[in-house]
């Protein structure tokens, strides 16, 4: 036979009613009640008072409900415990990836920055291009330079191929 409060159900209540203990509504509600309770069996008159011994029955009451609501409160407070573990939990196995990524982020950046070095410049293209010239023009070659600009050297039409 299904039970009507389940485990999870029985929580929720629990949660609810530790929520609510907490506000301004129950503890203004609670102060009106006792002051009414006093007041009723300290003023009213000895034959309508309900709680003749002094405050014996409002003790009674009190206690009867802070039994009840101190366990229902540890119940409360141990599934918000158990939510918090799991959000950590979460957030660690979260932190993990982004490390993990970041990680191999740095890796994949510090790999492009050598290859990156291993690559020619124009600069250095330049320069070798220059050194190369100079060194065919040592050995007796013929070459008509162009002024510096991004064109190609050209070759006189009576040097040798």
């Amino acid at each position: 036979m299904p039970s009507v409060f389940t485990e999870e159900a029985f929580g929720v209540v629990s949660e609810k009613f530790a929520r609510y203990m907490g506000t301004p509504y129950f503890l203004i509600g609670m102060t009106l009640f006792v002051l009414i309770w006093v007041g009723w069996n300290v003023l009213a008159p000895p034959s309508q008072r309900f709680d003749k011994y002094p405050f014996i029955f409002l003790t009674l009451m009190l206690s009867l409900q802070a039994s009840y609501a101190a366990p229902l409160i540890l119940l409360a407070q141990n599934r918000q415990a158990d939510r918090d573990r799991f959000a950590l939990e979460q957030d660690r196995s979260r932190d993990e990836r982004n490390l993990a990524d970041t990680e191999f982020l740095t890796r994949e950046v510090a790999a492009l920055r050598i290859a990156m070095r291993d690559q020619a410049t124009r600069d250095f293209v330049r320069g070798e291009l220059r050194d190369l010239l100079d060194e065919m023009e040592e050995r007796g070659l013929v070459v008509v330079r162009a002024p510096e600009s991004d064109e190609a050297p050209v070759r006189s039409p009576g040097s040798p191929t």
